[in-house]
């Protein structure tokens, strides 16, 4: 039987137990956004603040990739990492959620570990990381039979060619394949030192209609490498490794075009002077 990894987020940042867990999921389905309508949707960009906050925008854009596809793999890109960070991979095993396990495509990690070097991960020896947990029942729930191969990758031009390969090599597979990059925008406020605006109504205007909006554009416009640039110069995604990695995937898939599904701050579910923004987005 193969080795489990915990879901170390579960009952703090998400439900911990089956049934709060697809209450939530349901309330958020019900509350959606509208998904479009015309188009094969094959990837999205998540957030991954706590349920609470961002759980919405997450679990909607699953579910439009859903309404697509039924996937063989889910190829998950996200992970905290600064331009100087490695590439970190699970390659074989199964990640638990309350929903049950996912099992790791195995397959397609090894081939991938072949060709770029990553920390290979374990079910017993790893570093906690909410950027892909807390996406996976959303993943467990609208893909009960999907496979995943969950990346971290730092904002630097190398994660587009692991993007890029990773997706060959799903070909190679034959695997029907759909890609999730976790990401959020801008972190304002003091508990963050960042606060370039001061404080109040004026720091959130910013944040939405400026430093959250210049990175959301580029990711509209599926321009990988342009998030990752800009993300440095501005602070504006804390995971853009990961959202990059992720357009340059969609794109391998055959996207053409992005659709914003949903936007916000966490300032608009509890204002406070330190607040994050969140989008939700699907590659078609």
């Amino acid at each position: 039987m193969k080795e489990v990894r915990r879901s170390d987020f579960a009952g703090s940042w998400y439900p911990g137990n089956e049934s709060e867990c697809r209450a939530s999921i349901d309330e958020f389905s019900d509350a959606s956004q509208p998904c479009p309508e015309d188009g094969d949707a094959v990837g999205g960009i998540v957030p991954h603040a706590g349920w609470f906050y961002s759980g919405k925008i997450a679990c909607n854009v699953i579910k439009c990739l859903s309404q697509h596809t039924q996937p063989d793999t889910c190829i998950i890109f996200g992970r905290h990492l600064h331009p100087g960070s490695g590439n970190f991979i699970m390659e074989r095993g199964r990640w638990a959620t309350p929903l049950g396990d996912l099992e790791i495509d195995d397959e397609l990690a090894t081939k991938l570990t072949a060709e770029f070097p990553f920390t290979v991960e374990t079910p017993s020896h790893y570093e906690p990381d909410n950027t892909i947990e807390l996406q996976l029942p959303f993943i467990k729930y609208f893909f009960p039979k999907t496979r995943i191969v969950p990346i971290g990758v730092p904002p630097r031009l190398t994660s587009l060619e692991i993007a890029r390969k990773a997706v060959e090599i799903a070909k190679n597979l034959s695997r029907k394949t759909i890609i999730v990059g976790s990401t959020d925008l801008t972190h304002y406020g003091y508990n963050y030192g960042y606060v370039p605006k001061g404080a109040g109504e004026e720091a959130v205007e910013w944040v939405k209609n400026k430093n959250d909006k210049q990175v959301v554009d580029l990711m509209l416009e599926m321009d990988g490498q342009g998030v990752i640039q800009e993300s440095l110069e501005n602070h504006n995604a804390c995971c853009s490794g990961a959202a990059g990695a992720a357009i340059e995937a969609t794109k391998k898939l055959g996207a053409k075009r992005a659709e914003k599904i949903l936007y916000y701050t966490s300032y608009d579910i509890r204002p406070d002077t330190s607040f994050v923004g969140y989008v939700g987005i699907v590659f078609l």
